[in-house]
């Protein structure tokens, strides 16, 4: 998985009045706590540094620099403002190379799904995957093969293939569909009408 550094600095008050100068300055305040860690950290870090993290569908382990201290840690909650939807806070959590953590990963779907050529609609039912194992054996995307969907078919988180991690999301859960929309279904009920009729 790829990692992303992040340098912060430490911050005492946890005042109001001093979260606002520093989202005013064009920072975020953050925390970060967890098992990689003796005891949490409350530090800012530059707006601009979270962009690849926040606003993309790619997932990142992160080295937060605080002052000169290294730490291995996962985004775990980003708070954004309700309106214009800024960024306002970030956790992270610590972890260690031996001790298994929990992430969400992103679906990316490959192959031709004999359904939608037949004019079907490719559904998302769930974009992320809840999976825990080391840090180091996490997977960019899991990747999903749609050659086999035919229309009205589903593929479900339970399908999916993990190597060196486990999966936590419902087995039952559709990933995918392969939905049959409305003027395709009058067609086929058309159609079943026509045949009925000849013979």
């Amino acid at each position: 998985m790829k990692t992303l550094e992040i340098i912060g600095f430490k911050r005492a008050n946890l005042d109001g009045a001093e979260l606002s100068e520093i989202r005013e300055a064009g920072n975020v305040p953050c925390v970060v706590y967890g098992p990689g860690i003796k005891e949490q950290i409350h530090f800012y870090a530059p707006a601009i540094l979270f962009k690849d993290l926040i606003y993309t569908p790619d997932v990142h382990l992160v080295k937060l620099n605080v002052e000169g201290t290294e730490i291995k840690a996962v985004l775990k909650d980003a708070q954004f403002h309700p309106v214009s939807e800024v960024l306002l806070h970030a956790d992270f959590l610590a972890y260690t190379d031996k001790k298994p953590i929990k992430f969400e990963i992103p679906v990316r779907v490959e192959g031709r799904s004999p359904g939608i050529a037949k004019g079907g609609k490719l559904e998302m039912k769930t974009r992320l995957i809840k999976v825990k194992g080391i840090a180091e054996n996490l997977p960019d995307y899991i990747t999903i093969d749609i050659s086999k969907l035919d229309l009205g078919k589903s593929f479900k988180v339970g399908q999916i293939e993990a190597e060196g991690f486990e999966i936590l999301t419902n087995p039952r859960v559709s990933v995918v569909t392969v939905g049959i929309p409305r003027a395709l279904r009058g067609k086929k009920d058309d159609g079943g009408s026509d045949e009925d009729s000849e013979d």
